[in-house]
């Protein structure tokens, strides 16, 4: 059994749709499973940068946007991808893909949600089960 899943999702208030790779031993998904993904730049909670690595310590200070989300990743964002490269069923929209550590994200949708996305820029992936 392999260790990494691939989930192809669609989201439900965006209209993004996803391809992401998670190490399923450290967070199994079953299909059905509706999930809360947050993209950002930093961890703290106050929106200023931070290393880029975990200090518990400066993160029990400023508070820590992972206390409330059950998978965290860390990567950059190596490619987007406009009009001129996208498929013609996806016409007027950006991929962005992100590789975290080999684990591979496509975020495909609407360039305004993709807003602020440039390449080799790093990113957190903060992602949470909703109960149903």
């Amino acid at each position: 059994m392999s260790s990494v899943s691939r989930l192809h999702c669609e989201s439900e208030s965006f209209k993004m749709e996803l391809i992401l790779d998670i190490n399923s031993w450290i967070y199994p998904m079953d299909l059905g499973d509706k999930f809360r993904l947050v993209l950002a730049t930093t961890l703290r909670e106050d929106g200023q940068p931070d290393a880029g690595d975990w200090n518990p310590i400066e993160m029990d200070q400023n508070g820590c946007r992972a206390d409330s989300f059950e998978y965290v990743m860390y990567g950059k964002i190596y490619r987007i991808d406009g009009d001129d490269k996208v498929k013609e069923s996806h016409k007027n929209k950006l991929a962005a893909y992100v590789s975290f550590g080999g684990l591979l994200m496509r975020l495909l949708g609407d360039p305004n949600n993709l807003h602020g996305f440039e390449v080799d820029q790093c990113v957190y992936l903060l992602m949470k089960k909703l109960a149903f």
